[in-house]
């Protein structure tokens, strides 16, 4: 008897719908799996024998082959083990194949019977919609994250037998509803409102939130440069349901989702210490799985002690600061990883932490303080639009019971900006650009058409380059930076005010 059942497997990103062949003969009793399986997959055999057996059914005394395909993609986890049994109960002339018909099947079997969360399962319903695949059986504790995925019937399983009794119509399992954006909270993280002092620097992460603008703070400890960072979500613009969707599907795959949390609204902020493995940074693994670049997607990096990291972790950040995509190349092949982040870093200017502190005196050399600022590459900090400093905070600032402006409104603007640059870039002479969203995406043909300076910019630009000995692309981040400081004040023209704040924000380390 040959019965098949569709299941999904998770490559990189995306759903591959897998079809699971159960055939049953005569002949020594046992399960071969074949099709590429993992050690993971290999080991359902235990697992679907005690399930079926402690679900009240007794498994065929027969030889079982399980084969799927197709046989050129890889097969890891435990996903299989439902449809696995599944089909082993369809061979045994238990089920019903007709009431699995455009019916797609996910999950992994406890020795009991009981139905257990899968990682992936946005890509595997998201995979199961664009086949044509009209119904997803589902873990119950992944059902509110497949029913994001619209046109489609979500049924939660609790368990193989109760799977069993929804197929043959004794105690028929309802479908759970549909996730919408609207009934799931928005959390908001530290508000700006409630951070003393250094205006200076919340202005310069307002502009880096309006235009997409990579960040470095340099200051004392003490001085709220984690707080500032921290805070940064908190004025972000919201993300619409195609980033929310777009992030939720990376964390489902590095199974990072909270149970609770099917959508994820609030855009990321990774905070990896500095202990970490480029591996772990950019991702990899033998089957490559995502790092921090890739869930800081369409959210925050921030890498506090920058000089702290090993110069082969901070090296391989260059390409992806670029190209908003990290590729991890193995024999089996290649696979892409967005990596749209925006990069917030903070340091200490010296081991000690006190170099040019008018309190307390630094206690380093300045062959010290060299070496410790050179740990960072001038490559790397040319990626940087916004290099600010962080003084210490004074006493009558950190007394004051006033409270300082809020996030919200911060964001308001810089929601504002945004959408000024969305229809600079979409609308323009009804010319679309691709996929730049930001300023700091714009191309060396978007910096020509839409940074153009008057005489008085240009002269301003050709001394600061000269004095500054700026890069070609420093001077492409200068406009950039000088177009979004442009959009704040709702000007449609770069002028030298806008230009001088951003030259103000060019390196000032001993580089």
């Amino acid at each position: 008897m040959l019965a098949r059942v569709f299941s999904c497997a998770v490559i990189g990103l995306d759903g591959v719908v897998i079809e699971v062949e159960v055939d049953t003969a005569e002949g020594l009793p046992g399960i071969t799996i074949v099709g590429l399986p993992d050690a993971a997959v290999q080991e359902s055999r235990e697992r679907v024998q005690s399930a079926i057996k402690n679900s009240g059914h007794r498994f065929p005394r027969k030889r079982i082959t399980v084969n799927l395909a197709p046989a050129s993609v890889r097969k890891a986890g435990p996903a299989y083990d439902l449809p696995i049994a599944v089909g082993v109960l369809l061979a045994a002339e238990l089920l019903d194949a007709e009431m699995l018909e455009g019916s797609l099947i996910v999950g992994e079997l406890s020795l009991d019977g009981t139905v257990r969360h899968v990682r992936g399962m946005l890509p595997m319903a998201a995979a199961a919609r664009r086949e044509g695949f009209k119904r997803l059986f589902v873990p119950e504790a992944d059902a509110a994250e497949a029913s994001l995925i619209p046109d489609l019937e979500v049924i939660p399983i609790p368990s193989l037998s109760a799977l069993q009794a929804h197929l043959r119509g004794y105690a028929p399992l309802a479908p759970h509803p549909a996730t919408t954006p609207d009934s799931l909270p928005y959390v908001v993280q530290t508000d700006f409102r409630e951070i003393k002092g250094q205006e200076h620097v919340k202005r310069a992460l307002e502009v880096a939130a309006a235009g997409n603008h990579n960040l470095l703070m340099v200051g004392p400890p003490g001085s709220g440069k984690t707080l500032l960072a921290r805070s940064m979500p908190s004025i972000l613009p919201r993300m619409s349901l195609d980033e929310a969707l777009d992030v939720t599907r990376i964390y489902s795959i590095a199974d990072q989702l909270p149970p609770e949390t099917p959508l994820i609204q609030t855009r990321p902020f990774r905070a990896p210490h500095h202990t970490i493995s480029h591996a772990g940074l950019v991702g990899g693994g033998n089957v490559p799985q995502p790092g921090e670049i890739s869930l800081a997607h369409r959210g925050v990096l921030f890498l506090d002690e920058l000089p702290e990291f090993g110069p082969r972790v901070l090296e391989v950040m260059r390409q992806p600061i670029e190209d908003k995509i990290v590729t991890i190349s193995r024999a089996q092949g290649s696979l892409t990883f967005p990596a749209n982040f925006q990069l917030i870093t903070a340091m200490n200017p010296c081991p000690c932490g006190y170099y040019g502190d008018p309190v307390k005196e630094c206690t380093c050399s300045s062959s010290t303080v060299t070496k410790y600022q050179k740990r960072i590459s001038g490559p790397l900090l040319d990626r940087i639009d916004i290099h600010i400093e962080v003084p210490r905070v004074q006493y009558e600032k950190l007394s004051d019971s006033r409270l300082g402006e809020s996030s919200a409104d911060i964001r308001a603007r810089v929601e504002a900006a945004r959408q000024r640059q969305r229809t600079r870039f979409n609308g323009a002479e009804k010319e679309k650009t691709g996929e730049i969203l930001s300023n700091a995406d714009m191309r060396p043909a978007e910096v020509r058409k839409f940074c153009k300076l008057d005489e008085t910019s240009e002269a301003l630009m050709r001394s600061a380059m000269s004095q500054l000995q700026l890069s070609a692309r420093a001077y492409h981040r200068v406009l950039k930076l000088s177009r979004t400081i442009a959009d704040l004040a709702g000007e449609e023209t770069i002028a030298p005010a806008h230009l001088a704040e951003a030259l103000q924000y060019r390196p000032k380390l001993n580089l």
